[in-house]
C-alpha cells in the first residue's frame, strides 16, 4: 500500500517517544487503539484551552488548519475533556484533540472552563520505519514500541515520596516538585515520576529542571491517559527503572484525586508500593477535604498521611485546623517550601533505607 508524505506543524508530546520528524509518512488504514499515532488537521479557532505541548516539551498556542500527530487515547478527567477512542477511526473522520498534550479521541463530555474540544479531521495513520534504514518496510508508528518495560512485581526499591491529591488543581505538581528542590539542596539524589494523569511532558520536565537526577511519567511506559488499566505494572515499571539511576528517593506524583478516574485509588491499595512509601503527602482545597482524606487512609490504605498541603494551608486558620483537629503536619508549598523539604527528609531518612523483600 502506497504511503502519502506531509509536513507537519505540531509532533505533540504524547506521541513524543516515537521521535519523529516534522515531515511524516501517512496511511489510510487507522488502527483504533490506544498509542497509535494520527496526523490531523485542526478545524477551530479557540479563545481558551487553545496551548498544546510539543515533542520537545514546549508548550505553544495553535489554531485553525494546522497539522497535529498526537496519540490515540482515552481520557476521563473530572476538570478537563472526558473522551474515547472509537471502535474505527477511517481517513475524514471528525474526533477531538482532549488535552494539551495532543491526545486525540471522541469527546464525550467537555468542560465549560474550556470551551468545546478542538474538533480534527483525520488524514492518516502515522507509519515509520520497520527496523533499520529505509528498506520501504512500514509500520504503524505506537509509542508502546518505545516504552519502559512494565513490571508484575516491586521487590527492592529506594524509599519512596508519594505526593497525591483530593482532586485536580489542589497544588501536586507545585509540593512534588519543592520536595525535588529542597531535597536535592540538601545533597539528596532524588529521582521523579507521575504515574496518573493525561499525557503531558511538563510536570516531569519540571521536577528535572528542580534537581531530579531522573524523571519518567506513564506515557513513557506506553499509556496515553491512565484509566485504571494495567496501571500498576506501569507504575512498577517505572519505579524499578528510576532505581537504576541509583537515586537515595523518589519523588512520585499521583495526577488527579484520590478518588478518581485514573486509578491512584489502586495504587494506593497495593501492599508491595506501599511497603517502600516513606513519605505520603496530600494537597488539599479545604477542610472536608483533609478530614475525607484522613479518614479514608485510616480506613483503606495502609499508610497514613504524613504531611497536608495545597489551598487549605494558605494561611494559619487552615495549618492549625489541620495540626489541632486532625494531628497531621501542615506546610505550604509555595509560603515555606523549605519547611516542607525539612519535614519530608526528617520522615523519609528517619526510617532505614531499604526494608524487607515483599513477600
Amino acid at each position: 500500500m502506497g504511503h502519502t508524505e506531509i509536513k507537519t506543524d505540531i509532533i505533540a508530546s504524547s506521541s513524543a517517544s516515537v521521535k519523529l520528524s516534522q515531515t511524516v509518512k501517512l496511511a489510510p488504514n487507522i488502527v483504533a487503539e490506544e498509542g497509535y499515532l494520527v496526523a490531523v488537521k485542526t478545524l477551530d479557532t479557540k479563545d481558551r484551552y487553545n496551548q498544546i505541548e510539543t515533542s520537545e516539551g514546549v508548550i505553544i498556542p495553535y489554531g485553525k488548519d494546522q497539522i497535529v500527530v498526537g496519540a490515540l487515547g482515552e481520557r476521563q478527567a473530572l476538570r478537563g475533556y472526558s473522551g474515547i477512542i472509537p471502535r474505527s477511526i477511517k481517513k475524514g473522520d471528525i474526533l477531538h484533540i482532549l488535552n494539551m498534550g495532543g491526545i486525540v479521541g471522541s469527546c464525550q463530555s467537555p468542560h465549560p472552563d474550556h470551551g468545546p474540544a478542538m474538533r480534527v479531521e483525520v488524514l492518516g495513520a502515522v507509519m515509520i520505519a520497520d527496523g533499520e534504514g529505509d528498506g520501504g518496510i512500514y509500520k504503524h508508528a505506537c509509542i508502546q514500541d518505545f516504552a519502559i518495560e512494565w513490571a508484575y512485581n516491586l521487590t527492592e526499591s529506594v524509599p519512596l515520596i508519594a505526593v497525591t491529591g483530593t482532586c485536580m488543581h489542589v497544588g501536586k505538581t507545585m509540593a512534588a516538585t519543592m520536595i525535588v528542590r529542597q531535597l536535592s539542596a540538601k545533597g539528596y539524589k532524588v529521582a521523579a515520576a507521575k504515574l496518573t494523569g493525561a499525557s503531558l511532558m511538563r510536570d516531569t520536565r519540571e521536577m528535572k529542571e528542580n534537581g531530579a537526577i531522573a524523571s519518567a511519567h506513564f506515557g513513557m511506559a506506553g499509556l496515553v491517559s491512565t484509566t485504571g488499566k494495567n496501571i500498576l505494572p506501569m507504575a512498577k515499571g517505572l519505579i524499578r527503572y528510576l532505581n537504576e539511576f541509583n537515586p537515595d528517593a523518589i519523588v512520585l506524583e499521583f495526577g488527579d484525586g484520590i478518588i478518581g478516574a485514573y486509578g491512584v485509588d489502586s495504587l494506593l491499595m497495593d501492599k508491595e508500593l506501599m511497603q517502600f512509601t516513606r513519605t505520603h503527602v496530600v494537597a488539599a482545597q479545604d477542610f472536608m477535604g483533609c478530614w475525607s482524606a484522613d479518614h479514608f487512609f485510616r480506613k483503606r490504605y495502609t499508610s497514613a498521611i504524613s504531611i497536608i498541603t495545597g489551598p487549605v494551608t494558605d494561611n494559619l486558620v487552615g495549618i492549625q485546623f489541620i495540626q489541632n483537629t486532625l494531628g497531621i503536619r501542615a506546610v505550604n508549598a509555595v509560603a515555606d517550601p523549605k519547611k516542607l523539604g525539612d519535614m519530608v527528609a526528617e520522615i523519609t531518612f528517619a526510617a532505614p533505607t531499604k526494608k524487607e523483600p515483599f513477600l
